[in-house]
């Protein structure tokens, strides 16, 4: 991504995050790690990048995922093909209400970061020189 963004531009990445919260999504896509704030940071910077932001994002959704996929892991983890539930889109009433509390989300975010949820955000840019 470095070669490739022009000098002063700009970079978002968005990866999983939080160990605990690894589960039947974490097979369906394929994941193969799941990212600190500290760890991200060093590799974005030590490819030469300076962060202008890195902060955690579905914080509003941290409580239900950690109890459900700690569940996961209690059981084991589903295999691919059954964990296609995983992407499935929930009813209009949930979605809606799911789609509303992180709408309320994003707007807090704009002036705050959270300290935990299912992703990490971060915003980086390439120096001009």
């Amino acid at each position: 991504m470095f070669r490739v963004t022009r000098p002063g531009g700009h970079v978002l990445i968005n990866v999983a995050a939080m160990k605990i919260l690894r589960g039947d999504h974490s097979v369906l896509s394929h994941e193969l790690r799941r990212y600190t704030t500290a760890m991200l940071a060093q590799i974005v910077t030590s490819a030469g990048f300076s962060i202008e932001r890195i902060t955690h994002t579905n914080a509003t959704l941290f409580l239900p995922l950690l109890a459900l996929r700690t569940l996961h892991r209690s059981r084991g983890l589903a295999s691919e093909a059954d964990a296609q539930r995983e992407i499935s889109i929930p009813g209009a009433p949930v979605n809606a209400m799911l789609s509303a509390a992180l709408y309320v989300e994003s707007l807090w975010l704009r002036w705050f970061s959270s300290p935990v949820g299912s992703s990490l955000l971060c915003l980086a840019r390439k120096p001009t020189s």
